[in-house]
């Protein structure tokens, strides 16, 4: 099992051992379930990005297949917390924690919310954590739901387009190749930055 977990949360492996479908399913659940906050989603796109050119057997589509089926993914994956936000509603702040569940990612976004707005759902996608938690959030507060969809769709291409499309042009650089790791902890400190500051001040 904690192999299992292990490989589930390294973006190689989910390509190498799951293919396409696990690919698909991993950024449907980070962007909207509320067990997959912890999923490697940035890491994820950026490393297919790269293996469309670097191994474009491996997953069996081009860039802009890939771009379109991740884009679905993340935008279902949106209506399924947005659906589960309007079901629960305020008895998710009333939630004691769990292994899973923090209400402190809850507050974090909400806090993320109130100061973005709608742009949340956008500029959320590039956050861990929030991308996760906002829809759901726009569930709770009953957004109004085309508006909603807007931000959906505009955020799942602008995440999925950005990221897979810089891992393709980077992918035929030998260096970054060879040095995926060290790129992939860049990816997840940089995104990490905005998270840390919104608390640090909710806090103070």
């Amino acid at each position: 099992m904690i192999e299992f977990l292990k490989q589930l949360t390294d973006p190689q492996s989910i390509i190498h051992y799951g293919g396409l479908a696990l690919l698909l399913f991993v950024v449907f659940a980070e962007t909207g379930l509320l067990i997959g906050f912890f999923l490697p989603g940035d890491s994820l796109i950026f490393i297919s990005g790269m293996i469309c050119v670097s191994q474009p057997g491996l997953l069996g589509v081009n860039l802009v297949q890939l771009i379109f089926l991740l884009s679905a993914s993340a935008i279902l994956g949106n209506c399924a917390g947005y659906w589960f936000g309007a079901r629960v509603g305020p008895a998710l702040f009333k939630r004691e924690d769990s292994l899973i569940f923090k209400k402190r990612y809850l507050e974090l976004t909400r806090d993320f919310y109130q100061k973005n707005g709608g742009k949340t759902l956008i500029m959320g996608r590039f956050l861990p954590i929030i991308r996760t938690f906002a829809p759901i959030l726009a569930g709770i507060i009953k957004i109004d739901f085309k508006r909603f969809m807007l931000f959906n769709i505009i955020g799942a291409f602008a995440w999925i387009g950005l990221l897979s499309g810089t891992g393709y042009y980077l992918g035929t650089y030998k260096w970054v190749q060879e040095n995926i790791g060290y790129i992939v902890i860049a990816l997840i400190v940089i995104t990490l930055i905005p998270l840390v500051i919104t608390y640090l001040k909710r806090k103070k």
